[in-house]
C-alpha cells in the first residue's frame, strides 16, 4: 500500500530543454515560434482590441438600416418614417445587452462570456445551448461577412461573379493565416482599416447632418427604382416588430469582448469593458446617425444599390473621392468582420473542450500562441458553408442573429440569477467561489437584477420574432442545428467523464509489483490508472525507470508532480520544460542524450501509456503518442518502443 503522507518515496528531477523550432516554410508564414514566457507580450491594449473584437458590430451598421427598410417596404414607403423610432429601440436595446456584457466583463474576468455566465448559474444544459448558439453565430458571421464584402466587389466588377465562391474562400484562408500570427499581429493587421472605417463614416454621418440643419442635404438623386410590392400591407405591430427584429443584426458582435478578456492586457477586466463602452458609442452613434440621414434623403431598399452608397453620393454630392472611400471602407470592414469570429470562436471553443464538451485538442495554443486548431476548424466550417450557399448573402443571411439572441438570453437570464444569488449572502457575508468567478455580496443587487432580467425578457422576444418570421427563408435549419450540437457536445462529455471514472485514482492504493530489470524511459502526460499500469509493465522489466513529463503548462505540470510524489513509488520524474510546447523534440532529443551514454550492448526500451478506445469516433478524440514515437525511432538501433495499452470496458463500469 502506497504510504500518501510520506513524500521521500519519489524523486522530482528539474530540467530545462535547449530545443528551439528550426525556420521553416510554417514559421515564415506564420512568423517564428513564440515561447510560453511570451504570453504575457502578446496580449493587447483598448485600440488594437477594438479593432480585433469590434469589427463585426461596428461592419453591421452598413446594412442594419437597409435590413429594416427591406421589411418596411413591404408596407410601401410611408413605412419608411418608422426607421428611426425602430432604431432607436434597436439602440436602447444595445444599451442594455451592452451595460450586461460589461457586468460579465467584471464579475467573469477569465472570460467565456455567455457560456460561462450560462455555465455557472443556469446549468450545463443552458451553458450548451449559449455555445452552441455562439459558435453557430461565429461560423455564419465569417460565411455572412466574407460573402457581402466578395458581393461589394462584384458589384463593382460583374464580369467576375462566377468566381465569387472562390474569393470568398480566398478571403477566408487570408483572415485565418493573419489569426495565426497571433492577436497581437492580427490586430496590428486590421487596426489600420478599422480605424479609418470609423472615421470615414463619422465624417460621412457628420457631414450629413450639418447639411440637414442648414437644409442643403436634399434627396438621393437618380435613385435606385423602388417598386412597391402588387400586395401592400398595413403598418401592423407585427410589421414593426419584424423590422425591428430585422434591424437587431446590428447587435451581432457585442459578445465578443466579453469571450476574449484574457487577450487583453492587464488590468484586464478594466481594458476590456473599456472597450465595450466605446464599441458601444460607436455602432449606437453610427447606426443612429445612419438611419436618421436614409429617411432624410429617402433612401430605398435596392439590389442595385445600397443604404451606404446612395447616402453616400448624396452627401458628398456625387461618386467622388469620398464617396468611393466610404464604399472601399465599408467593403474592407465587412470582410474584417470575419476577423471577430476567429478571435472569439477559438477561445470558447477551447473552454468548452477543457470542460470536456469538445476535443481535448483545441484547447491547445500554437507556436504563436493562439488556439491554432480552432482557428484552421473554424476556417473549414466556413468554407463549407461558403460552397454549400454559393456565398450568397441572400441564402446565408436568414440563419444569421438567431443563435446571438439566444446567447444574449441566456447570458442575462444568468445574470439576473447570479445578482439574485448576490442578495442572498447579505446575512452571511460569505463569499462563494464558483467555477469562473467568486460571488460577493452586491448592495446594487436588485437594480442589477431588474436590469439584466428585462434584457433576457426582451432579447427573448426578439429572438421568437426572428425564428418566427424567418423561420421558412432558412432559420429552421439553425432551430434545428443548435439541438443536435448540444447533443454531440454531450456525447463527447459523456465520454470524457466516462474516462476519466474508469481511470481515476480515488481508491485506488495496490502497488504493482516489479521483478525484472531494464532500462527503460516512460513518456507520462497525465497520472492515472493507464500511467500506473505502464508503470507496473516498466518496473517489471527494469529497476532504472525514468518518467519523463514535458512541461507544456506549468500549471498541469504541477498536477502531474502532485500526483506523481504520491502514485509513483520512488520512481525518478524528469520534468522537461518545453518553452515552446512541442512535445515530440523535446522528448526525442532526451531520448537521444540517453542513447548516446548507454552502455555496450544496452537496450533503452520506451515504455509508452496507450489508450484504446473502443470505437474510431471516441479513439479520434485522443493523442496517439504510441504511433508518432513509433515512427520517429523505429530505425534507431537498440531503442525499442512498447504500448502498454489500457482499455476502458462498459462491462467494468461496476
Amino acid at each position: 500500500m502506497i504510504n500518501r503522507e510520506d513524500d521521500s518515496q519519489t524523486s522530482i528531477i528539474e530540467r530545462v530543454t535547449d530545443y528551439k523550432p528550426p525556420r521553416t516554410l510554417e514559421s515564415w508564414l506564420i512568423g517564428r515560434p513564440l515561447s510560453t514566457a511570451d504570453a504575457g507580450h502578446q496580449t493587447i491594449g483598448k485600440a488594437v482590441g477594438l479593432a480585433v473584437f469590434a469589427s463585426d458590430a461596428l461592419s453591421s451598421t452598413a446594412y442594419a438600416t437597409q435590413e429594416i427598410l427591406v421589411i418596411l417596404a413591404a408596407a410601401g414607403t410611408l413605412a419608411f418614417g418608422y426607421v428611426f423610432p425602430i432604431s432607436i429601440a434597436i439602440v436602447i436595446l444595445l444599451v442594455i445587452v451592452s451595460i450586461s456584457y460589461e457586468q460579465i466583463i467584471h464579475a467573469y474576468p477569465d472570460g467565456g462570456g455567455a457560456y460561462i455566465v450560462a455555465r455557472d448559474n443556469l446549468g450545463e444544459m443552458a451553458a450548451l445551448i449559449a455555445a452552441s448558439s455562439l459558435l453557430t453565430d461565429y461560423i455564419l458571421t465569417v460565411s455572412v461577412s466574407v460573402s457581402s464584402g466578395v458581393a461589394q466587389i462584384v458589384s463593382a466588377y460583374p464580369n467576375i461573379y462566377n468566381y465569387r465562391v472562390h474569393m470568398a474562400i480566398v478571403a477566408v484562408l487570408f483572415i485565418m493565416v493573419i489569426n495565426l500570427r497571433g492577436v497581437k499581429e492580427a490586430g496590428a493587421a486590421i487596426a489600420i482599416p478599422s480605424f479609418f472605417f470609423i472615421i470615414i463614416m463619422f465624417l460621412t454621418v457628420g457631414v450629413g447632418l450639418v447639411r440637414s440643419l442648414t437644409g442643403s442635404l436634399g434627396v438621393v438623386p437618380n435613385p435606385p427604382a423602388f417598386e412597391p410590392s402588387k400586395l401592400l400591407i398595413s403598418i401592423t405591430p407585427f410589421l414593426i416588430l419584424h423590422a425591428f427584429s430585422s434591424g437587431t443584426a446590428a447587435l451581432t458582435g457585442i459578445e465578443a469582448i466579453s469571450n476574449g478578456i484574457t487577450a487583453f492586457k492587464e488590468p484586464r477586466s478594466k481594458n476590456a469593458g473599456i472597450t465595450l463602452i466605446w464599441m458601444a458609442f460607436i455602432l449606437a452613434s453610427l447606426f443612429l446617425g445612419i438611419s436618421f440621414l436614409a429617411g432624410r434623403v429617402n433612401a430605398v431598399p435596392s439590389e442595385v444599390e445600397t443604404v451606404i452608397s446612395q447616402l453616400s453620393r448624396t452627401i458628398f454630392n456625387g461618386q467622388g473621392f469620398l464617396y468611393y472611400a466610404v464604399i472601399i471602407a465599408t467593403t474592407i470592414i465587412l470582410i474584417l468582420a470575419a476577423n471577430t469570429a476567429f478571435a472569439g470562436f477559438p477561445r470558447l471553443s477551447a473552454l468548452m473542450a477543457k470542460d470536456g464538451f469538445l476535443p481535448r485538442q483545441l484547447t491547445y495554443r500554437g507556436s504563436r500562441l493562439v488556439y491554432s486548431r480552432g482557428i484552421m476548424t473554424l476556417a473549414l466550417i466556413a468554407c463549407v458553408l461558403v460552397v454549400i450557399f454559393q456565398a450568397s448573402v441572400t441564402r446565408l443571411i436568414p440563419l444569421y442573429a438567431i443563435g446571438v439572441f439566444m446567447s444574449f438570453t441566456l447570458s442575462q437570464a444568468g445574470m439576473a440569477l447570479r445578482w439574485w444569488k448576490s442578495g442572498r449572502l447579505q446575512a452571511s457575508g460569505k463569499e462563494i467561489v464558483e467555477r469562473g468567478s467568486t460571488l460577493r455580496f452586491d448592495r446594487a443587487w436588485k437594480f442589477k437584477m431588474i436590469a439584466n432580467g428585462f434584457g433576457s425578457i426582451c432579447t427573448a422576444i426578439v429572438m421568437m420574432v426572428f425564428a418566427v418570421t424567418k423561420f421558412h427563408d432558412g432559420a429552421y435549419i439553425v432551430l434545428i442545428l443548435i439541438p443536435v450540437m448540444v447533443w454531440v457536445f454531450w456525447l463527447i462529455h459523456l465520454h470524457y467523464d466516462y474516462l476519466a471514472k474508469k481511470l481515476s485514482l480515488d481508491n485506488f492504493g495496490v502497488t504493482p509489483p516489479h521483478t525484472i530489470r531494464h532500462r527503460v524511459i516512460m513518456p507520462v502526460s497525465g497520472v492515472h490508472q493507464g500511467t500506473l499500469a505502464a508503470l507496473r509493465y516498466a518496473r517489471r522489466l527494469s529497476d532504472d525507470v525514468t518518467a519523463v513529463h514535458i512541461v507544456v503548462e506549468p500549471a498541469d505540470a504541477e498536477k502531474v508532480r502532485q500526483k506523481w510524489e504520491t502514485w509513483g513509488e520512488g520512481v525518478r520524474m524528469v520534468m522537461l520544460d518545453s518553452p515552446y510546447r512541442l512535445f515530440a523534440e523535446p522528448l526525442l532529443g532526451y531520448i537521444a542524450d540517453i542513447a548516446r551514454q548507454r552502455q555496450p550492448g544496452e537496450t533503452i526500451t520506451i515504455v509508452v501509456p496507450e489508450f484504446v478506445s473502443n470505437n474510431r469516433l471516441s479513439g479520434a478524440l485522443h493523442t496517439n503518442t504510441a504511433d508518432l514515437l513509433r515512427s520517429q525511432l523505429k530505425n534507431q538501433h537498440g531503442i525499442v518502443i512498447t504500448n502498454v495499452p489500457y482499455h476502458v470496458h462498459k462491462d467494468d463500469e461496476e
